[in-house]
């Protein structure tokens, strides 16, 4: 049996950027990841970011446009390329000494073993950020459960770690609220995969295992799209963004609704001794 490999989105990149990134699900979890983030301390000053499987590097941009040093990796140089497209287009200077973004083709694990200092790696990254970036990332991982341990080796002690992954508790909600009760009994399994859809939810019980593990506590839990996609009316998703997007932002920090947006986002601090 061949080993799994983390997904890269090269060759499809193009039809992401529409499907996803430029519908009202992208729109609604760019909103909320911005919300959270700016509530950060640490983001009232300049401050370097490191976004690990950036892809098209929307939050890396935004984050860059407000004056903070952006470092975008990715296994995707479709992914990247088109980041570097969208900052050249905004403006943003991505070579010299005014650059604010950068670019790296480059894995979670090999950025974690340059970290680590191991000789021959073929790494250029070493350095540890405050503010670290992981956004819709662990699904697509071969072994999730050790991104975590990864991803402490690139935070600063006390630094900050932006989690965002896709909730396997939601998709089991969500599907059994649609009737698909032979999907959900087989875990979601199917023959045929959904080149855009995440086929390896994680369960959130295990993610807060880990990040524990990986010597983290959590400061903020919120639902991504806790409402969007329950909606019957799809049309509506559209017609009533603005209200959506309100409501979405208003409640998705409240349980029951923030463990059951599709995505959950949690922002965890780096324990200072870890």
């Amino acid at each position: 049996m061949n080993k799994p490999t983390d997904r890269s989105f090269d060759g499809i990149a193009v039809k992401f950027k529409h499907n996803i990134y430029q519908s009202t699900k992208g729109a609604i979890r760019q909103q909320v990841l911005l919300r959270d983030l700016m509530a950060l301390p640490l983001l009232q000053l300049p401050c370097e970011v490191l976004d690990v499987g950036a892809g098209q590097g929307q939050i890396s941009l935004a984050l860059a446009t407000m004056g903070h040093k952006v470092h975008l990796t990715d296994i995707s140089a479709d992914m990247l390329a088109m980041a570097a497209e969208a900052a050249t287009a905004a403006g943003l200077p991505i070579t010299g000494a005014a650059a604010r973004l950068s670019f790296t083709k480059i894995s979670l694990s090999q950025l974690s073993i340059a970290q680590s200092g191991v000789a021959g790696s073929g790494a250029t990254l070493s350095q540890q950020y405050p503010l670290v970036l992981c956004h819709a990332m662990l699904e697509w991982l071969a072994e999730p459960e050790v991104a975590l341990q990864q991803l402490s080796q690139l935070v600063a002690a006390g630094g900050v770690l932006s989690l965002m992954f896709y909730n396997k508790d939601a998709k089991r909600f969500s599907n059994i609220l649609y009737g698909n009760f032979d999907y959900v009994a087989a875990d979601f399994k199917v023959k045929k995969k959904v080149s855009l859809s995440p086929q390896n939810p994680i369960e959130p019980q295990w993610v807060n295992q880990w990040y524990q593990q990986a010597g983290f506590t959590l400061l903020t839990k919120t639902g991504v799209r806790c409402f969007h996609d329950y909606l019957r009316e799809r049309s509506m998703q559209q017609s009533h963004f603005q209200q959506l997007l309100a409501m979405e932002l208003a409640y998705n920090q409240q349980e029951p609704y923030a463990s059951l947006g599709r995505y959950t986002h949690l922002v965890l601090q780096k324990n200072p001794l870890a």
